[in-house]
């Protein structure tokens, strides 16, 4: 995979007829809907589907409550207090996107939001309230000037959300199909959308490689933060649902901005994998991020101090840290009390003491970790990819609410307002449920899959050895991370570069094994298709980090330390071609074109 020049201007996008290595599908079922991802934005979307009539199935990598949705400790934002509105929502958001929010999709969000998150409660979620009132608690975070982030049990609001979904979606009797890894996208000879293939391991309906046919995919994968060393991301986030959008030929964009939260706990230098986040909605209530010797760094480089925006944050503790010689700093909220700690942050607490620190009576010593993506597949007001059929919602998607850096707490809720959506484009009633309205169970069909649904030649994508997920994840924290430059970037371009050559060195032509080479392609299975789509998006990443030659929100070149609007103050449009090149399109101006294909 190289990237070729940069150019403006539409382009037509087509299927890449780039698969994984995997067994030909054994089984399939049919439906309207195939929802892949179980978080806020996947179940939202698949309840709305199936209310609708639609022959929904839920497709998710693991049990239906381990996504990304319910390790959300902070809240979600919407203009629900006395004295807010949408209009004061949209401007903090904005400010955090740093020139690159899409504002129509910022105020969709904003407007809508509050409206969303009341049908959220009436599927029955349960937020916390005031004392001696019916009225939601809110709370402030980074970048907010109001109170307006609900939560549920203090800091366990993801999996409240999570909770309340994952009942309605069992007592709506949605067909779900849990520890199944989607694989890739069908398509028909026209390039639609008709369907995906996925592996069942091991607990699920069916065993082995099967397909799922229907017109509408929506892709709900969340994030793909295990492509780094440390990350708050659970270990199922790895980027599959960007990797199988790029192989079908969709657009990603904005993927160079990775935010990285400013306290997450430190556990060591060689700490990897999913690390504890301590929820900004801590600093939110008033704890101080300070150094060593006990002294507020924040106060005075920003004017809302430890609230800045979790860029302006992040790269603070990184400044401290590299001036003082040392890798982290702390969170202080001891003068919470043992109380506030206990009903507040319970979550929090429990975490903290599991590794040997305790809040109530020592600061907390944190870190900056991958967090979230702002960017991914690309998509219309209504969730609509740049491939007919496919759509894409939460973190996986980028919508253009999100822009350079996400403001605090608008993940649930954009991955809430965008699922509803795409619902209301896929039950339009101008568009016909090709296997009848009834709401029914997809039957499981006999009738031959994979390459008869797939348009075009077929390119199998060689496989990545599962050892070299680490080296993959320890190249990018060292060479993308929180601080980027020219030659840092350069180096992990190299260095994946080679890991891509020797994956391609031990496979011939489709997949099966080179002639001329000692090296034994991997088996295609889990972990191999989990580290060659964590390769696929690293490599896409650091393109976009190198040609991005300025500073703005989360993306942090210390050799462009400045923000350059007239030159980078657009998005880039990336998609993979047929002959597994890059190809990076750069938009005119800060607004994205249209996802309709010509």
């Amino acid at each position: 995979m190289t990237a070729t020049g940069t150019t403006t201007g539409p382009g037509p996008v087509s299927g890449t007829g780039i698969r994984l290595n995997a067994p030909a599908p054994g089984w399939s079922i049919e439906a309207d809907v195939v929802v892949v991802g179980s978080g806020v934005a996947g179940l939202t979307a698949a309840l709305r589907c199936a209310a609708a009539g639609r022959r929904t199935v839920v497709v998710t990598k693991a049990r239906l409550d381990d996504g990304s949705t319910r390790w959300a400790q902070g809240g979600i934002a919407a203009a629900l207090g006395d004295g807010d509105t949408p209009e004061q929502h949209l401007a903090d958001t904005l400010v955090a996107g740093a020139g690159l929010c899409d504002e129509t999709a910022v105020r969709a969000l904003v407007t809508e939001g509050p409206d969303a998150v009341h049908r959220l409660i009436g599927t029955g979620a349960r937020f916390d309230t005031t004392p001696g009132s019916d009225e939601i608690a809110l709370t402030r975070e980074g970048g907010h000037h109001r109170r307006r982030i609900a939560h549920a049990g203090g800091d366990a609001t993801g999996a409240e959300i999570s909770r309340a979904l994952v009942e309605a979606v069992r007592a709506a009797g949605l067909r779900t199909i849990e520890n199944a890894l989607v694989l890739d996208l069908l398509t028909d000879a026209d390039g639609r959308t008709s369907g995906v293939t996925l592996h069942v391991m091991g607990e699920g309906q069916h065993d082995g490689v099967g397909a799922v046919h229907a017109p509408a995919v929506v892709l709900a994968t969340g994030g793909m933060g295990q492509v780094f060393s440390a990350t708050t991301n659970p270990a199922v986030s790895t980027g599959d649902g960007v990797a199988l959008a790029l192989r079908a030929g969709a657009e990603v964009s904005d993927l160079e901005f990775v935010q990285f939260h400013p306290t997450v706990l430190y556990l060591g230098p060689e700490a990897e994998g999913q690390q504890p986040l301590i929820s900004e909605a801590v600093r939110g209530e008033g704890a101080h991020l300070v150094d060593a010797d006990g002294t507020r760094f924040m106060v005075g480089m920003h004017e809302l101090a430890e609230l800045a925006p979790r860029d302006i944050v992040a790269k603070a503790i990184m400044s401290r840290a590299h001036e003082q010689g040392v890798d982290h700093m702390y969170l202080d909220g001891r003068h919470f009390g043992a109380q506030m700690w206990e009903s507040r942050f319970p979550t929090i607490l429990a975490a903290c003491r599991s590794h040997g620190i305790d809040p109530v009576t020592e600061p907390i010593p944190v870190a900056p970790a991958a967090h979230y993506a702002s960017g991914g597949v690309r998509t219309d007001l209504r969730g609509r990819t740049t491939v007919p059929g496919l759509y894409a919602c939460g973190e996986v998607a980028c919508t253009g609410v999100h822009g350079a850096n996400r403001l605090a707490s608008n993940s649930l809720l954009e991955g809430l307002v965008f699922a509803e959506r795409i619902a209301s484009d896929i039950a339009a009633p101008d568009i016909a449920a090709p296997g009848g309205a009834d709401g029914g169970e997809p039957e499981t069909s006999a009738r031959p899959t994979g390459a008869a649904t797939a348009s075009g030649p077929r390119t199998t994508l060689p496989l990545l050895a599962p050892e070299a997920r680490t080296a993959v994840q320890r190249i990018m924290t060292a060479g993308a991370g929180v601080l980027r430059s020219a030659e840092s970037l350069a180096r992990a371009a190299a260095e994946l570069d080679g890991i891509h050559r020797e994956a391609t060195a031990a496979a011939g032509q489709d997949g099966a094994p080179a002639p001329d080479t000692d090296r034994k392609a991997p088996e295609p299975g889990v972990e191999a298709w989990e580290a060659t789509n964590l390769l696929c998006v690293a490599r896409v990443l650091v393109a976009a980090a190198q040609r991005r030659e300025e500073t703005r929100g989360c993306h942090w070149r210390e050799d462009h330390p400045d923000r350059d609007d007239a030159s980078w103050r657009r998005h880039f449009r990336i998609t993979l071609d047929a002959d597994r090149a890059l190809s990076i399109r750069t938009t005119e101006t800060a607004d994205f074109p249209s996802t309709a294909t010509p």
